[in-house]
């Protein structure tokens, strides 16, 4: 007889990751929550659950990233659904997520003070990916509406999905194309921005890490210019001021060894309130500018 404590004590995977990927199938099977692996771990399991625990198990053996076989992950206060065709979402990136909400709140908080009432307030969301930024922002903060673009047919088409499910399509626009260019497609005329966020690609071409765990798996256009690492982050910045209103924010995710180079390229194309920012890690994760008045 197979149990799921018999599977969890026979598996070659780390406990933690078992334990992930059984209740996974716990719950599109049987619909029972992930405490049944403790409650119900004597259950009997079916032939066909068998079979594909043992799929999700060689996979996973094989090094496939766990959010791919699980079709999902958690990110900031929201579930996104992601597949081979989009990064997976980092803890990383809610750093970017949180800058945001504070400038948002900045915004909102002044205005109220000078009881003034602005149109929505605006933000770009550059290589969306699975919509991670721009959905965790929109379902965070019901005050603004989002612009999200990436030059991946594939990407956006999850984006969208997860903005679907999450009933924040009203709120959220996608544009395909590279970076800046996209919103200049017939038809968009999105062009100023209160806030723009990017996470693009930033590991150079020659990082090892590319070959190692996830990142074999994940879109390399998602992870690398193919370059320095440096290419997507200055055109980012160097065409940020021309689609931002006046005192807005800029904020990229770059590489933990970047941050002297992106803050000095945020100078030299005129930012000003120029800032790094730390990750949970400790590490100079993003950096922000303000665009002058």
């Amino acid at each position: 007889m197979t149990t799921l404590r018999s599977l969890l004590n026979e598996t070659g995977l780390p406990k933690n990751e078992a334990r992930l990927l059984l209740a996974h199938l716990l719950e599109i099977h049987l619909q029972l929550p992930k405490s049944a692996l403790l409650t119900h771990d004597g259950m009997e399991v079916s032939n066909t659950f068998l079979e594909e625990w043992q799929l999700l198990e060689q996979r996973r053996l094989q090094g496939e990233p766990i959010a791919y076989l699980m079709g999902k992950r958690g990110f900031h206060a929201i579930d996104l659904m992601v597949g081979p065709g989009v990064l997976i979402p980092r803890p990383e990136t809610e750093l970017l997520v949180d800058l945001g909400l504070d400038e948002l709140n900045r915004i909102i908080n002044n205005e109220n003070a000078l009881n003034e009432s602005k149109h929505s307030l605006t933000i770009l969301d550059l290589g969306t990916g699975s919509g991670a930024i721009a959905l965790a922002i929109a379902a965070s903060q019901p005050k603004v509406r989002v612009v999200a673009t990436d030059a991946s047919q594939a990407a956006l088409g999850i984006a969208q999905q997860n903005a679907a499910h999450l009933k924040l399509k009203d709120r959220v626009s996608f544009c395909l194309g590279h970076w800046y260019g996209a919103l200049h497609t017939p038809g968009n005329t999105h062009y100023r921005f209160d806030l723009i966020l990017s996470n693009p690609p930033y590991i150079a071409a020659n990082d090892p890490h590319l070959s190692k765990g996830d990142l074999r798996f994940e879109p390399q256009n998602a992870l690398t210019d193919f370059g320095s690492g440096l290419t997507c982050l200055a055109t980012i910045i160097d065409g940020a001021l021309a689609h931002l209103k006046p005192g807005g924010l800029l904020a990229v995710e770059h590489g933990f060894d970047q941050s002297p180079h992106v803050l000095e390229q945020l100078a030299l194309a005129g930012f000003q309130d120029i800032t790094p920012h730390r990750d949970l890690a400790g590490h100079w994760r993003v950096a922000s500018g303000r665009k002058p008045i």
